[in-house]
């Protein structure tokens, strides 16, 4: 064989050999959109991911490109992989701001963000918050808190506001389980600051009760009196039917 002969067939055979791999190579955008929302509602959401994938590449302007940045994202989420999801999500809302659709991209946002720590969710009592990551609650909480505040009157906006208490009060239950742990090991100051924090800035969320319980036998256990009678006070007018205040009361110092 001529030496150009040779080359133009090794040329030939690489050529064959690349388009073997590419299954969708003769696929027209409509196919392969078709195909990745049958293989997504079939719930194979990993085929759907890798069908949205090679529509992306392949016909990144055409006429399914929107709604495709909209479905990958979904697949990822589904498929479980949430920091995917979330950058498909950053990638609609940076680039169509004004879609009719981009509030739902803010709240797969949340969702991914949400479930990101699904499993330490799971897993974890709501006192055993101070061994997680509490970057996740706050992402979570921060994708929601945009979501409402742009689009207070959505369709999605009531479940992201249920979903951002349920994320305040497992923050909140965080510092009280670091403020806890403060307690026990005797650096009462420690605990007067976390516990001061875990009231003002989740004023509202149930654990505030025990927090109150706490700071006044912290307060008890420097001799600041004065600060535990008046948060004794607090507790009482505030939480009148809370089970500790008797307990409190029995430990008071005699005056």
């Amino acid at each position: 064989m001529k030496p150009v002969a040779a080359v133009f067939c090794l040329l030939l055979l690489a050529a064959c050999s690349g388009a073997s791999k590419d299954p969708y190579s003769t696929w027209s955008a409509k196919t392969i959109y078709d195909n990745a929302r049958r293989a997504m509602y079939a719930g194979e959401f990993g085929e759907a991911v890798k069908l949205f994938e090679a529509l992306e590449a392949r016909y990144p302007f055409g006429r399914y490109a929107l709604q495709t940045q909209l479905d990958i994202a979904y697949a990822y989420y589904k498929f479980d992989e949430m920091e995917s999801a979330i950058a498909a999500a950053d990638r609609f809302i940076k680039f169509n701001p004004q879609h009719e659709r981009v509030d739902y991209a803010y709240y797969l946002k949340g969702l991914a963000h949400f479930n990101r720590g699904r499993g330490l969710f799971e897993n974890f009592s709501p006192r055993e918050f101070s061994a997680i990551d509490q970057s996740q609650l706050r992402d979570a909480y921060r994708a929601f808190d945009e979501l409402v505040r742009k689009f207070p009157d959505g369709q999605y906006a009531q479940d992201a506001r249920q979903r951002m208490v349920y994320l305040r009060n497992m923050q909140a239950e965080h510092e009280y389980s670091v403020a806890s742990y403060y307690y026990r090991r005797g650096a009462q100051a420690g605990a007067i600051n976390r516990l001061k924090y875990l009231i003002e800035r989740f004023d509202g969320a149930p654990v505030v009760a025990d927090a109150l319980v706490l700071l006044v036998k912290a307060y008890r256990e420097l001799g600041l009196q004065e600060l535990a009678a008046d948060t004794l006070a607090l507790l009482r007018r505030n939480y009148p039917e809370h089970p500790a205040p008797a307990e409190l009361e029995v430990d008071a110092p005699a005056s």
